[in-house]
């Protein structure tokens, strides 16, 4: 590995007893790529990536039940740790909570940066179709504000209809991680909570492109703030580049997001190799990156989120 390896923020786990709980719950749902930690370290390898930051991908930990998800959530959380303690080089955890249960959410809050000293946690875009700017999770973004969090998010399904023959993950993720930016934005939950770090996943969705709209329009809905300020909110995310690196998608996140706040990511293994390379390639040849622009994005700005990575 070199110097400019790469650190993944947007890289999933499957634990034995979540796979076990997708399965059970739904047999005939979304194919589940085999994991391993052996099968991940290969992969990253393949992929120049130094260490992988593990989160639990869609459909989260709750599934209805408080008590069953909070099970979940631990369990995940736990198995994940016990990696991260055997190879911290090599893996990071960002904690499951199972929202909506704030108060279980709290208690996992606790555990996982007490004892299980979690590099961050992980939120889905939604919660039972709450999405993450919903006044009933406040609770939950002051504790957060209050460690200082690094918060993953990562999308989910919506509660809206799919389109028919489309699978969700395809269009309606990055559009269900934009609705939840958004409604973030505008009840100003990151100026309420600065210290929170907030990443978004796929370069968040559709909001380097509709971020101007989003702010120019922002009277339309009854916020009277400036754009300029709707735009400053907007650029507090932080983005992760997982499948969002095309020569379409980088002019945009490049003229939108803050340049310390772009951060690799491969979506891997649900992301297919062949998209993740290509998505590399595509980030590495692109020549619009300042200078060092791109070690920045490699592995720079997260060094500066988790500094017990820059070692």
């Amino acid at each position: 590995m070199t110097d400019s390896a790469r650190i993944d923020v947007h890289q999933h786990i499957l634990p034995p007893s979540y796979r076990r709980t997708l399965i059970d719950r739904n047999p005939e749902g979304w194919p589940l790529p085999e994991w391993s930690p052996g099968s991940a370290i290969a992969a990253m390898d393949e992929n120049e990536i130094t260490t992988g930051v593990l989160s639990i991908s869609a459909p989260g930990t709750h599934f209805g039940d408080d008590a069953r998800a909070r099970e979940t959530a631990r369990a995940g959380n736990e198995f994940t740790a016990e990696l991260v303690k055997d190879r911290p080089d090599r893996f990071g955890l960002f904690a499951s909570l199972p929202l909506p249960d704030v108060d279980g959410a709290l208690a996992e809050v606790a555990y996982a940066f007490d004892t299980l000293n979690a590099d961050g946690v992980t939120l889905m875009t939604n919660a039972g179709g709450r999405y993450l700017g919903d006044p009933a999770f406040e609770p939950l973004w002051a504790e957060l504000d209050a460690r200082a969090a690094v918060v993953f998010v990562h999308p989910t399904e919506s509660e809206l209809p799919a389109l028919p023959g489309i699978v969700a993950p395809i269009v309606d993720f990055p559009f269900d991680t934009t609705r939840t930016a958004v409604q973030m934005a505008t009840s100003r939950v990151l100026s309420r909570h600065p210290r929170v770090k907030v990443i978004l996943s796929h370069a968040g969705g559709a909001l380097p492109f509709l971020a101007y709209r989003i702010a120019l329009t922002a009277p339309l809905i009854g916020d009277g703030s400036d754009p300029e300020e709707i735009l400053a909110e907007l650029r507090r995310f932080y983005l992760d580049t997982a499948l969002a690196t095309s020569p379409t998608s980088l002019p945009a996140l490049r003229e939108f997001a803050d340049p310390t706040h772009i951060l690799y990511g491969s979506d891997g293994p649900f992301a297919p190799a062949t998209s993740v390379a290509r998505n590399d390639e595509y980030l590495d040849h692109y020549d619009a990156w300042p200078e060092g622009g791109l070690h920045a994005i490699n592995r720079g700005n997260a060094e500066t989120l988790f500094p017990r990575l820059a070692a």
